[in-house]
């Protein structure tokens, strides 16, 4: 297992995301419940801070990044989103996928580690594309 690290997430972001889990409780999807349960630990050890503040390396949700797989050596390019937006063929994956999870709060040059159904992927974060609270138009 990795060495844990500091991870960030803004007041929005914490918000919406905490909505977002309560809904999910309500439905009778154990899988998403599941998830829904990962993502809000993940979010008790967050720093949270307000979204002007946050540094542009780290990972929030819209952030469009570039991953590289360090057993394989493929790099990916994900951008993290909410369930309704996801859509893996486009490369938008939902915050309640695990891969999305593990990477949200983390800077660029992280690697996190993620179970997947095979084995467990080593993703170091390459560069962030694109992150919304960066964006002048973000408000």
């Amino acid at each position: 297992m990795l060495k844990e690290m500091a991870i960030y997430t803004t007041e929005i972001d914490r918000e919406r995301l905490g909505h977002l889990i309560e809904r999910v409780r309500k439905q009778d999807t154990k899988a998403d419940f599941t998830y829904a349960n990962d993502l809000e630990e993940k979010l008790e050890f967050a720093e949270t801070v307000a979204s002007e503040q946050i540094s542009p390396d780290i990972v929030t949700m819209g952030s469009q990044i570039k991953l590289k797989d360090l057993d394989t050596g493929t790099e990916q390019v994900y951008s993290i989103v909410f369930p309704s937006e996801a859509n893996y063929e486009q490369g938008k994956l939902s915050i309640l996928a695990p891969i999305a999870t593990a990477l949200l709060g983390n800077k660029r040059g992280e690697t996190v580690e993620v179970q997947a159904p095979s084995r467990i992927r080593r993703l170091r974060i390459e560069e962030i594309l694109y992150q919304p609270e960066s964006d002048s138009t973000f408000s």
